[in-house]
């Protein structure tokens, strides 16, 4: 029997922790109300994941420049996805582990350093397959960032605020993808395309600044440090198979499944369909995407207010039709409507990068602190590895269907996603124990 002792709420005191009054309301009321250890632990997961998401797009935005320098088919340039996203459940879920075992912080570091050293050493690989296996150990590091950083900050943040706060924190995602954007069309510009891809890589060292001050400024909360210290049953497995969580692991998994299924069909292949089948340039596919993920960034901030608002499943609902019928009316823009695809770039990223808002917040609120990491690490990254095969079926489909009729598998994904909300709780104001 476990002597694991009662869990603490994980809200913080208005007063107390935060410094704040429990009614404070207003536009970035969420910010004040995680008091200054919160905020700098918002920081150091914000900056995480938009520094993993720069990392991630380095590959997508130059994989036409690698297929044509290895001479690539489209379907083992599809595969550079499917290994990184297949990889990154192992790293997410040892990533969850270790969160609830040695701490979120240390986790973190870990998951962001990980990242780094293979994506710079992408940028080094002399061939197909050595490229392959560097992209794969990347996913390592990329698969644990966002749930170890999602639940550092879901720890700090009030019941209140949490939705919010933590489509705050996914904003970060647009952010790092629009630096990489522009990155890319910086480097491809003014550098040949056989060195244009490697530099891309190399850039991807920049995390490690942010490491160097984490380390010095980023705690845990205290509720969570003292839950982990007096629990036994803390990073494990088993705890989120059992009766009364099997359930929940099973529907979290397919929710998660359906929504990156989508996503990274979208995020791995839009580049390719602008340039191969619309003849954009670079400076004209970095136009396009500029849209795509201006909508990406609002739709973040929006998506996070309605998490709150209309409740978790709401919110996923509504953005899950959103996000199919978006796409294929995306896919479906006759030849010759340029203007019209980047008018309907805002919509797309708007609406598939808001039903993401609410993930941070629901994920943790699934699972008990001794067990949250672990949870929150496996249903997300397991759901993203088996997302990965729609990108792969893209690549394969692409030849005969083009990329922009093959784009349409993307819906599928927020179909499953819908279905998988029949079987998962609502969880709004739910205080975190």
């Amino acid at each position: 029997m476990s002597t694991t002792p009662p869990p603490q709420a994980l809200t913080p005191d208005a007063q107390s922790a935060t410094g704040e009054r429990p009614d404070d309301d207003g536009a970035l009321a969420w910010l004040r109300a995680l008091g200054p250890r919160g905020r700098r632990a918002f920081a150091g997961a914000f900056g995480g994941y938009a520094l993993d998401s720069y990392d991630y797009f380095t590959l997508p935005l130059s994989m036409v420049a690698l297929a044509a320098y290895f001479g690539l088919d489209s379907g083992q340039t599809g595969l550079f996805t499917t290994v990184t996203l297949v990889v990154s459940a192992i790293g997410g879920a040892l990533a969850g582990v270790m969160a609830d075992r040695i701490g979120r912080v240390k986790a973190l570091m870990i998951t962001v350093i990980t990242y780094a050293v293979f994506t710079v050493a992408c940028g080094f690989a002399p061939n197909y397959e050595t490229l392959l296996v560097f992209r794969a150990l990347q996913g390592l590091g990329f698969g644990g960032e966002w749930a170890v950083g999602a639940i550092l900050v879901a720890e700090y943040a009030s019941a209140k605020h949490r939705g919010r706060t933590l489509g705050a924190i996914q904003s970060s995602w647009a952010v790092g993808w629009a630096l990489a954007a522009i990155m890319y069309t910086l480097v491809f510009s003014f550098v040949g395309d056989d060195l244009a891809w490697r530099i891309m890589f190399w850039t991807g060292a920049l995390p490690a600044l942010l490491v160097i001050w984490m380390r010095r400024r980023v705690q845990d909360a205290p509720e969570a440090i003292a839950v982990r210290e007096g629990s036994t049953n803390k990073g494990s497995f088993a705890a989120i198979f059992k009766p009364g969580m099997l359930r929940t692991t099973f529907f979290a998994v397919l929710l998660s499944t359906g929504v990156q299924g989508g996503y990274y069909t979208l995020a791995t292949w839009v580049p390719t369909y602008l340039k191969t089948e619309r003849g954009l340039s670079v400076v004209g596919t970095g136009g396009y995407l500029t849209f795509l993920i201006s909508g990406a960034f609002l739709g973040y901030l929006t998506g996070g207010y309605l998490t709150d608002r209309l409740g978790r499943r709401r919110n996923i609902w509504l953005f899950a039709l959103l996000s199919a019928v978006c796409i294929l009316a995306y896919a479906n823009i006759p030849d010759g409507s340029n203007t019209l695809l980047l008018v309907l770039g805002f919509p797309l990223g708007f609406c598939m990068s808001a039903i993401f808002s609410g993930f941070g917040s629901f994920l943790s609120e699934l699972y008990p602190t001794a067990i949250r990491g672990t949870g929150q690490g496996f249903t997300y990254n397991t759901g993203r590895a088996v997302g990965a095969v729609f990108p792969t079926t893209v690549g394969f489909l692409a030849d005969s269907w083009g990329v922009g009729g093959a784009l349409v598998f993307g819906a599928i994904g927020y179909g499953l996603a819908a279905l998988a909300l029949l079987g998962l709780p609502e969880t709004r104001g739910k205080e975190l124990a």
